[in-house]
């Protein structure tokens, strides 16, 4: 079974490779320099942490409902078994898919699975001040997996565990099944 776990690992992070050469790619500094633009703005408009982390996790989440599709068509990956498959393609393909990084699973239960980014280009070239001590600023991250996640008819909580802008040595979204949800067909003839 590890050998099957390792081939798996190895096929995953294939499909993460061919799938980050199908999308455009931007400079990683534009794309942290215009991220780190978007959340000063955010803190300017909502003018506290609380409701600028409320705010990127909302705008994370827009994200994440209208990247699936993209990942869908793009990375070529076959219908997850388990919601820990689920957690290894999103470390191994979407995460490389779209930020040119893996993360890697370090957690996992029936319905729960933690992510840990080593490298996180959000937090790039970045320093919180005191006053943003709390700031989850990859906080749209958590709002992205929810979005994409309940595409796929899986409702879950994610949380910004731990960030390199607070110190810590990795980034770390913990994220947890609530509820796989039906999908309901509506007869257009109604």
């Amino acid at each position: 079974q590890k050998a099957e776990t390792e081939m798996s690992a190895v096929r995953l992070n294939r499909a993460g490779d061919t799938a980050f050469a199908k999308v455009e790619k931007v400079s990683s500094e534009l794309f942290s320099l215009t991220y780190g633009a978007v959340v000063m703005q955010v803190i300017k408009d909502y003018e506290e942490v609380d409701a600028t982390n409320a705010q990127l996790e909302k705008m994370g989440y827009n994200i994440g409902v209208r990247l699936v599709d993209e990942f869908l068509a793009k990375a070529q990956v076959s219908a997850c078994q388990s919601f820990q498959d689920t957690a290894e393609v999103i470390a191994k393909v979407g995460f490389k898919m779209f930020l040119g990084v893996n993360a890697e699973v370090v957690k996992t239960t029936g319905d729960e699975f933690t992510l840990q980014l080593s490298d996180n280009p959000l937090a790039e070239f970045v320093e919180l001040p005191e006053q943003y001590a709390k700031l989850e600023y990859s906080g749209m991250l958590c709002g992205v997996l929810r979005g994409a996640l309940e595409m796929v008819q899986m409702r879950v909580t994610c949380t910004l565990v731990r960030d390199v802008l607070w110190g810590d040595d990795v980034t770390e979204i913990r994220v947890v099944l609530q509820e796989m949800l039906n999908e309901e067909y509506h007869d257009d003839e109604d």
